[in-house]
C-alpha cells in the first residue's frame, strides 16, 4: 500500500511539473479580465474573417481582436487562418508556398478584400484594442522562423498584444526571447485523438513553454488538466463561443471569451 501511495504522489508531482505555468506578467493579465475577443476580427457576411474590414469593425465596436499569422515562402508574415486558400479564396494553394506578391492576387470570400499582412493589421488597429495573435506553424524550425519574422514586425508596435499557439515551440520561442510578451498555449481535450494530441490536451508540453495563460475549447471547462493548470496560476481563456447564452453558462470558468457570430453585451 505504501508503495502505491508513493507512486501516486510521484506521478502527481511529475504531472504538476509538466503543466506548471508561469506566473509572471500579472499586469498584462488584468487587460484580459472579463474581456470579449473577436475571433478573426468582428466578421460577418459583409466583412470576411481576418480581413482589414473585420478588424476595423472590431475596433469600432471596442472589442479586442484574435487573429492568425502564417509565414510565406519569401519571409513575409500575413494574417490568415487556414493552411491553404481553398475555403477563403477558392484556390488549391498552400499559403506557405506562396510569396506576398502571389498572395495579394487573391480575394477573401468573393469580396474586394486582400489577405492582409501583419504590418497592415497593426497599422489599422494602432493600439486601439488589444491583439491576441495566434501563430500558425508546425515543428520547431518552422515555429522559430515565424516567431523571428513576426517579432521583427511586432517589436516596433506600440499597442498591446499577446501571443498564443497550439504549437509549444512557438510559445517557447517567446519564453526564451521575449519574456515580456504575455504568452499562452492553445488546446482542447482531444479525447479521441492520437497520443501526441492527447498529451497536448493534457497540457504536458507546458514544460517547454511555461505559458502564462491557457486558451482552451470552452465546452471542456471541467477538464482536469485545464482546471489544474488554472489552479496553479494560468489565466483561463475560452474559444470559441458562437452563442451568447454559452458565455453566460461558462463565465465562472474563464476570464476572457473568444467569440464570433454574435455581439456580446460588455
Amino acid at each position: 500500500m505504501l508503495y502505491a501511495i508513493c507512486a501516486v504522489v510521484v506521478l502527481l508531482g511529475i504531472i504538476v511539473f509538466l503543466i506548471f505555468p508561469s506566473n509572471k506578467n500579472q499586469q498584462d493579465r488584468k487587460i484580459l479580465k472579463n474581456s470579449f475577443i473577436a475571433h478573426r476580427g468582428l466578421h460577418n457576411d459583409k466583412y470576411p474573417e481576418n480581413s482589414l474590414s473585420a478588424f476595423e469593425n472590431a475596433v469600432k465596436n471596442g472589442f479586442a481582436i484574435e487573429n492568425d499569422i502564417h509565414l510565406l515562402a519569401d519571409g513575409s508574415v500575413v494574417v490568415f487562418h487556414d493552411d491553404d486558400l481553398k475555403r477563403m479564396c477558392g484556390a488549391d494553394k498552400k499559403i506557405s508556398e506562396l510569396t506576398l506578391e502571389e498572395v495579394k492576387q487573391y480575394r477573401l470570400k468573393g469580396s474586394d478584400e486582400q489577405i492582409p499582412t501583419l504590418k497592415e493589421c497593426l497599422d489599422l488597429v494602432d493600439g486601439k484594442v488589444p491583439l491576441l495573435i495566434e501563430f500558425k506553424c508546425n515543428g520547431k524550425k518552422e515555429s522559430y522562423a515565424l516567431c523571428e519574422k513576426a517579432n521583427e514586425i511586432l517589436s516596433s508596435y506600440k499597442g498591446k498584444y499577446f501571443i498564443q499557439s497550439f504549437y509549444p515551440f512557438a510559445v517557447q520561442w517567446y519564453k526564451l526571447n521575449r519574456p515580456d510578451v504575455l504568452r499562452g498555449i492553445l488546446a482542447s481535450a482531444f479525447y479521441k485523438e492520437k497520443l501526441p494530441l492527447k498529451l497536448a490536451g493534457a497540457l504536458m508540453f507546458n514544460v517547454l513553454a511555461r505559458p502564462q495563460f491557457v486558451s482552451y475549447e470552452f465546452m471542456h471547462a471541467k477538464n482536469v488538466f485545464r482546471s489544474l493548470c488554472v489552479a496553479l496560476g494560468a489565466t483561463p481563456i475560452a474559444w470559441t463561443f458562437r452563442k451568447a447564452e454559452d458565455t453566460e453558462k461558462y463565465k465562472k470558468y474563464y476570464d476572457a471569451f473568444i467569440f464570433e457570430g454574435f455581439i456580446p453585451e460588455k
